[in-house]
């Protein structure tokens, strides 16, 4: 036994990450427990494993190295360490954050993007062609963590472009011109620009009426999520004779904010689907026929949905907050409940242009094929001795706990 992967939240993006290293790592050892009630596995959990997880030479759970989801969590979590402790009435630990961060690294949420070819209508289908030539023309090498080289979304293709390819890339990128990134205040995006000349979205032809925009919100049916936000800028489309067709996707849980019951209602003309999906392929096929992706989180450390959204072609709008910033450039942001009701109201009145639009965001960056290696090290004694300079010999290879932040590996 090397590996001790420990998860007191089995459920969801939780479970998708221990799943994907227990499929990848050799030697792992699992203890989970059921996804229910976050708050109190966060703050309780430690002593239900205290008592069922066998002491073992094999593991050790003092931590050589402190791993995060993303730079927000890290920041966030060190940060917050001074004002925690002096809430402590005495012999409070002094300095512990700057003892602490010299271990931290950050290495993203490794998702397994699945091929969603064969559900794409046919305009994700142009405009992933399109993306791919222009990914390859303006591609900067040693800068692939770039947002301001245009990359298609959902690209997964880490091979070098042929030179057929870059030629056809560079004809593209004179017909499909990448949008500048915006500095304005209500980061207007697409919704304002001259419509390019390219393919009809499926089922429609020149002089049809466009289908509505269909949104989807993919998050689980938490407060965090703040569902409440979502609905009432529905609401506003609604009430302002919109256009639009919504999927409220998503796990439920013992406690469904009211929210939901109270909205459905008043917008069961507008809703493609509600709930759960029953399988994934069903999942992938509502979120690849849909138009725009929403998050309204107040809670969110990486945010798989959304990637997940944008892999099948959804148009990101997130909040100027939490991990959002790390991950999508400013042209998918809104700072204030008003200006995310404005980039949709605009969506809604011209569909078409979210349709055409090119996705900025390298889903591939976020791929366990592109940082397995890194976990594999992580989880390695070889990989520790690398980054602790030297490890004694026949140490404990790790102990992962992935739903408590910080993640120690030992």
């Amino acid at each position: 036994m090397s590996v001790l992967l420990v998860e007191p939240f089995y459920g969801g993006s939780h479970k998708q990450l221990i799943d994907v290293l227990r499929e990848n790592i050799d030697d792992c050892v699992v203890y989970t427990l059921p996804a229910k009630k976050w708050h109190w596995r966060a703050r309780t959990s430690a002593l239900y494993f205290m008592q069922n997880i066998p002491e073992s030479p094999s593991y050790s759970l003092v931590a050589d190295t402190v791993l995060f989801n993303s730079t927000f969590n890290m920041e966030s979590f060190l940060t917050s360490m001074p004002s925690f402790f002096k809430s402590i009435p005495d012999h409070r630990p002094k300095d512990l954050d700057s003892l602490i961060r010299p271990k931290c690294q950050v290495l993203h949420f490794p998702i397994r993007f699945p091929d969603v070819t064969r559900f794409l209508p046919e305009h994700k289908l142009h405009r992933r062609t399109i993306g791919s030539h222009i990914n390859c023309a303006t591609a900067v090498p040693g800068d692939m963590h770039s947002h301001s080289h245009l990359i298609v979304a959902g690209s997964s293709s880490s091979q070098p472009c042929s030179e057929s390819e870059e030629e056809s890339g560079q004809q593209q990128d004179a017909a499909v011109t990448p949008e500048p990134e915006r500095d304005t205040e209500d980061q207007r995006g697409p919704e304002l620009q001259p419509p390019p000349a390219t393919l009809l979205p499926q089922g429609s032809h020149p002089g049809a009426q466009p289908r509505p925009l269909h949104i989807v919100w993919p998050h689980r049916w938490e407060h965090d999520k703040d569902p409440e936000l979502f609905f009432r800028t529905l609401l506003k489309l609604k009430d302002g004779g919109l256009r639009f067709q919504v999927s409220v996707l998503g796990e439920t849980f013992t406690d469904v904010p009211d929210i939901f019951a109270e909205a459905r209602v008043p917008l069961e003309e507008h809703i493609l689907h509600w709930g759960y999906m029953p399988t994934k392929e069903d999942y992938l096929k509502v979120l690849c026929n849909a138009d725009v992706v929403i998050s309204t989180a107040k809670h969110e450390f990486f945010g798989v949905a959304m990637l997940e959204a944008v892999h099948c072609g959804c148009y990101p709008l997130c909040p100027k907050a939490l991990v959002y910033p790390e991950i999508f450039p400013a042209e998918y942001l809104y700072s204030t409940p008003d200006q995310l009701c404005k980039r949709l109201r605009g969506f809604c009145k011209r569909p078409d242009v979210v349709r055409r639009h090119t996705i900025k965001v390298d889903t591939s960056m976020y791929s366990w094929e592109v940082l397995g290696d890194r976990f594999r090290s992580a989880l390695s004694v070889s990989g520790l001795t690398a980054t602790q300079g030297g490890q004694a010999e026949g140490s404990p290879a790790g102990c992962f706990s992935p739903s408590l932040e910080p993640v120690g590996v030992s």
